[in-house]
């Protein structure tokens, strides 16, 4: 079981000693201004005006953001191909056995997708924010205590961030708040409601002493901030149903005048589009020519595949249009659910063949029989001047957007609907209609009805237009209580409720761990 980490010591990180934000323009520069990202090892790393004496154990858990079983194939097959949005896309046979039971129930126990994601998460993540959290306990060197208290807020969002996504992935899982060795690596499973008691006190941490966005360093870009701590927390009260609390703190990120939705809908993918007045958590990937995207899964170039997992699978139309894997298709359903001349819909699906040319003038085909839409939020981001730059057209640079401003709000319309403030709850969801219909008033109308049930299906389906796409509608769906409904609806019709909620406890992990974790119920 591996709990503990399994690489060797901190010097063999040198090459994920990095986070690719810190020096990372804002979103009104252009992308291609970016410079190289120098490496880094324990002896001559740089403590840069304004960084910190900790910074190189954090940037190596912000690295591990980008982890391919973080933020990639597995995250991807896990939070999106399995929701009613999305089918596994690329050749029907494409992905076996590695995809096996995630586009239609159930996923075996040795499934090693389910297996990556539990090492990367335990094994390299939260591995990484435990390490800062004990160098800055074991820290007798006079260093401040406010400089002590910024980094472990740093690597509790981020382990909190991390547990949150295993929590909502595995049900019962272990904690584990301290760097393990192998004697002791074995932890028994914490129920559901301990580990959001965990997740929560990690989260107020970080939203108590983490700066705000304006509060960084520009050369810091892409840290993370007290407004991604807020926005989090509300996240993980509204899982729970404490409306109070997430209405409280998503009112606090709302109220803090760091965010806004003054950025089209469309650009919010694109490369300019980056840490924009959207973005409250973006997961920052970096590529260019001096350190090429790979192809494997060690992250060459600073980059992730989460966008190449996604990309047109065009081969056949020539390597200029091979923009990826093919994976995670937007669904028919997810078509269907659009209200009639929503804007939106162009910046989410990418239909092929191509009727017109695309933003940047391309026209795709239909080079696999299943695959007739793609994510064009993806494609946004792959713009062909990067291509030629990087020398690659998959899209290894592209940021991972993890929590948007609209989410926040959407979350406070949630939340005061359901605590009865109706006015509130109308208000909110406005402010998103009203961004995506783009000043076009013959589109999505306003929402007026006052009823409790009614305003709340409106929130819903907003969610779920708004966040297409976005690794957010199998979780939401599930916390609704409607995910059997819903998946039977979309042919999904292996669905099990009370099984297919969580994903199975890895088996190899169940194995080395000599039967101390137990089983998912149901597998």
């Amino acid at each position: 079981m591996l709990h503990f980490k399994k690489y060797k010591t901190f010097a063999a990180l040198s090459f994920l000693l990095i986070i690719s934000g810190c020096i990372l323009l804002s979103c009104n520069k252009s992308f291609l201004d970016r410079q190289p990202i120098s490496r880094y090892t324990t002896d001559n790393y740089p403590f840069p005006s304004g960084g910190g004496v900790y910074d190189q154990y954090i940037f190596a858990a912000y690295s591990s953001l980008r982890h391919y079983g973080v933020t990639s194939y597995a995250f991807v097959a896990a939070t999106s191909i399995r929701s009613d949005d999305a089918d596994k896309g690329s050749s029907f046979a494409d992905g076996y056995p590695y995809l096996s039971g995630v586009d239609n129930f159930p996923v075996p126990p040795f499934s090693s997708m389910v297996n990556d994601l539990w090492n990367a998460y335990y094994g390299d993540l939260i591995y990484n924010c435990n390490l800062v959290l004990q160098k800055v306990a074991q820290d007798s060197s006079g260093t401040p205590e406010s400089v002590k208290a910024s980094a472990m807020a740093e690597a509790r969002f981020l382990r909190g961030y991390a547990y949150f996504t295993l929590e909502r992935l595995f049900g019962n899982i272990p904690i584990i708040d301290t760097v393990l060795d192998i004697k002791n690596s074995v932890v028994p499973q914490s129920n559901p409601a301990k580990v959001y008691a965990f997740i929560e006190q990690d989260l107020q941490y970080a939203a108590a002493h983490l700066p705000s966005r304006s509060g960084w360093d520009p050369k810091f870009i892409g840290r993370v901030t007290s407004g991604a701590a807020w926005g989090m927390l509300a996240k993980v009260y509204l899982y729970q149903k404490k409306w109070q609390q997430a209405m409280d703190a998503a009112a606090t990120v709302i109220n803090s005048g760091q965010y806004n939705l003054s950025t089209p809908y469309a650009d919010i993918w694109k490369n300019s589009g980056e840490n924009c007045s959207e973005s409250v958590f973006e997961i920052q990937c970096y590529a260019d020519a001096n350190h090429p995207s790979g192809d494997g899964v060690d992250n060459t170039g600073y980059g992730c595949q989460y966008a190449s997992i996604q990309g047109v699978r065009g081969i056949a139309e020539g390597p200029q249009h091979d923009l990826g894997w093919g994976f995670n298709n937007p669904s028919h359903y997810l078509h269907l659910a659009y209200e009639p001349g929503d804007p939106r819909l162009n910046s989410t699906l990418l239909f092929c063949p191509t009727k017109t040319p695309t933003i940047f003038g391309e026209t795709f085909g239909r080079p696999e029989p299943n695959d007739s839409i793609y994510n064009m939020k993806v494609y946004l981001g792959n713009d062909p001047s990067m291509r030629q730059s990087v020398g690659n057209t998959q899209a290894w640079w592209e940021n991972v957007r993890i929590l948007r401003y609209a989410d926040v709000v959407l979350m406070y319309a949630e939340a005061a609907n359901e605590l009865g403030k109706t006015n509130e709850a109308l208000d909110k969801l406005e402010w998103v209609r009203a961004r995506a219909r783009a000043g076009n008033n013959a589109v999505l109308p306003r929402v007026t009805t006052t009823k409790k049930a009614d305003l709340r299906l409106a929130i819903q389906h907003e969610r779920r237009i708004e966040l297409a796409m976005e690794q957010e509608r199998f979780f939401d769906i599930v916390r609704w209580g409607i995910a059997a409904d819903v998946m039977h609806a979309a042919k999904k019709l292996n669905y099990t409720a009370g099984r297919d909620e969580w994903l199975p406890i890895p088996q190899a992990q169940i194995d080395l761990s000599q039967g101390v974790l137990h089983q998912n119920p149901g597998y």
